[in-house]
């Protein structure tokens, strides 16, 4: 199985692989529309790479015990920003190319209400704030320092989000790495998380510290409702990890929930959002991006630029990761 970790290695390959006309036609024509699955499968919650089966214990929870969707994606999530061995989300998260961790969240519910935060610092829960930002104000998005601001009101606390190991792992960029906003080229990735309840509602989150060593202030795709998550309860709900710029330039997330509304299977809409970018640029040497998705029927897909990505899927029935389809091979 592909980890997450060889998956985000690839921005360490050289060379430019340019993608040709005769390339791009060796992409199949999207799935037509087909009847969904009318089997009930839920309650259900997957989430991206080998940290998700942390988070979906904690999901699994609430769950278990007839918790909403909006709880269980807000919990599960949380534990992946409170561990501190995990370096691209919440506490322990890589600092940006200032020595500081700066941090992104978003989180919705199946009405359609949302909430988020970008560019949060000395705050160990983002996704909580994010709820916050939701429940107790009538904005979608707080940044900076009014972020920071907002959630010290709410009680939050204080909190160096630098460890020994992610101040270590900075000295050494520090001794190479020119001060230059080069996409990719370190090592980022994403928790996003999509839970069904036992009522058939949804609720997203998505969380992360972004890329290592990023230009001071830039923010991705993760706190974007409609780029790194969307979700409409009628249809079904998406997520997004990669490259913040590339899912954000054609509102991935969305567009997946889009296709699904058209007929398309989670499968085939994160496959057609792929194709998308892929088409969008001539290289994608440096562009890793995969969606995760799920529909009202329970059923779940995820497709990447790359090999190497992976989802957990956490349901009465089932506990594993999966590895998701992808346009490359590493090495092509």
């Amino acid at each position: 199985m592909k980890t997450r970790r060889k998956f985000i290695q690839l921005s360490a390959l050289g060379g430019a692989a340019i993608i040709t006309n005769t390339s791009l036609a060796g992409i199949p024509e999207p799935v037509q529309t087909r009847d969904l699955v009318k089997e009930k499968k839920y309650p259900l919650v997957i989430s991206t790479w080998d940290h998700g089966m942390l988070a979906n214990t904690g999901a699994w929870k609430v769950l278990a015990a007839s918790g909403t969707a909006l709880d269980a994606v807000e919990q599960g999530v949380r534990l992946v920003e409170s561990d501190p061995e995990l370096t691209s989300v919440g506490y322990g998260g890589l600092p940006d190319r200032d020595g500081i961790v700066t941090l992104d969240a978003c989180i919705m519910d199946h009405h359609g209400n949302c909430g988020a935060v970008a560019f949060l610092q000395d705050i160990e829960n983002p996704i909580s704030v994010a709820r916050k930002v939701m429940e107790k104000t009538p904005h979608v998005i707080l940044v900076g320092e009014g972020a920071k601001a907002f959630a010290l009101e709410q009680g939050f606390k204080e909190k160096d989000l630098l460890t020994p190991a992610s101040v270590e792992a900075y000295k050494e960029w520090l001794k190479t790495s020119k001060y230059e906003p080069v996409i990719n080229r370190e090592n980022h990735d994403t928790i996003g998380m999509l839970a069904m309840d036992h009522q058939g509602n949804l609720a997203g989150s998505c969380t992360t510290s972004g890329m290592a060593f990023k230009m001071h202030g830039r923010v991705g795709d993760s706190p974007i409702i409609g780029a790194g998550l969307f979700l409409d309860n009628e249809v079904g709900a998406a997520c997004a990890t990669g490259v913040g710029e590339a899912v954000i330039k054609i509102a991935g997330s969305a567009i997946v929930v889009e296709l699904m509304r058209n007929g398309r299977t989670p499968q085939e809409a994160c496959k057609e959002a792929v194709q998308r970018i892929i088409k969008m640029n001539k290289n994608i040497d440096q562009i890793q991006v995969g969606f995760l998705a799920m529909n009202k029927n329970g059923e779940t897909g995820a497709y990447a630029v790359y090999e190497g990505f992976n989802y957990a899927l956490r349901s009465k029935d089932e506990n594993r990761m999966i590895d998701a389809p992808y346009f490359r091979k590493e090495n092509q």
